[in-house]
């Protein structure tokens, strides 16, 4: 359908290079955090070790923020249930206030950082996660 004379045109699309490997890293990221956790970091993995060498920067950025940021969840959920262990098991009423404080500061924290590095990512420009990150070169 032709566009009439008094509205603008909608811009081309311009191609990004790394940007849908950018787009897939924060989404598997989100994935491992919220739907299938390390199914998805395997995948994740997978990405990382089978890019092609000349890989562009936007892409390696965004798969390393990713690795990043989803082995820093592993090791802040192993925490949480070390300390549960430590403050007298899974049976303990302290049990529920660990996990409350986990899922309310650390995970939600985590998948935060990743919607932004996804919105970043679909915008075509590079993100280092806060605290977690790696920067870019």
């Amino acid at each position: 359908m032709p566009a009439s004379a008094g509205s603008p045109e909608a811009p081309p699309e311009i191609e990004i290079p790394g940007q849908a490997l950018a787009i897939w890293a924060e989404t598997l990221y989100l994935v491992n955090l919220l739907l299938a956790p390390g199914l998805a970091f395997l995948a994740l993995l997978w990405l990382y070790l089978r890019r092609p060498p000349a890989t562009p920067p936007l892409a390696v950025c965004h798969l390393r923020q990713a690795i990043s940021a989803s082995l820093w969840a592993g090791a802040l959920l192993v925490f949480a249930n070390v300390l549960i262990i430590l403050l007298g098991g899974y049976s303990a009423p302290s049990t529920w206030v660990v996990v409350i404080l986990y899922f309310t500061t650390c995970h939600s924290t985590l998948v935060l950082f990743g919607v932004f590095g996804l919105a970043k990512a679909l915008a075509g420009q590079q993100y280092v996660y806060p605290l977690l990150g790696r920067h870019c070169d």
